[in-house]
């Protein structure tokens, strides 16, 4: 049986101290997690730290790890919680739709998603919405 090639996706939106312990324990786990599982091949930690989820332009290693996907190097992506992955409902669906066509799934972990399963992108559009509602009432 061939391994899947699994990535981890961690971003934390500020360089506050408890936010970079968080972003450290992401790194750690996710890391840790896909390596010691025998399913899974390690395709590498994709990490963004003090960067806003509305806007994935300036997400450096969030766009790497999309690039990563289309040419063929990940076929499976965990991240901690849609708000994690995006907080901008449109970016949030356009990417999981697209990795989803690529065939790619992506595990939410806090939401128990997987984007492969038949409920998963109702589910991802109710959480990415109230995401980017938290993510409003943040700023």
């Amino acid at each position: 049986m061939q391994k899947l090639k699994m990535a981890a996706y961690c971003r934390v939106s500020t360089d506050q101290e408890e936010q970079l312990l968080s972003y450290e324990n992401q790194v750690n786990y996710y890391t840790n997690y896909i390596s010691e599982n025998p399913l899974y091949e390690y395709a590498g930690t994709y990490a963004d730290e003090g960067i806003s989820g509305t806007n994935t332009k300036k997400r450096d290693e969030f766009n790497r790890m999309i690039a990563d996907c289309r040419a063929g190097k990940i076929d499976m992506i965990i991240t901690k919680s849609i708000s994690r992955f995006a907080r901008n409902t449109l970016d949030c669906l356009n990417y999981v739709r697209e990795l989803k066509d690529l065939g790619i799934g992506i595990i939410f972990e806090k939401e128990n998603i997987n984007n492969l399963r038949a409920k998963g992108e109702v589910l991802l559009t109710i959480l990415s919405s109230l995401a980017q509602d938290e993510s409003r009432s943040i700023s």
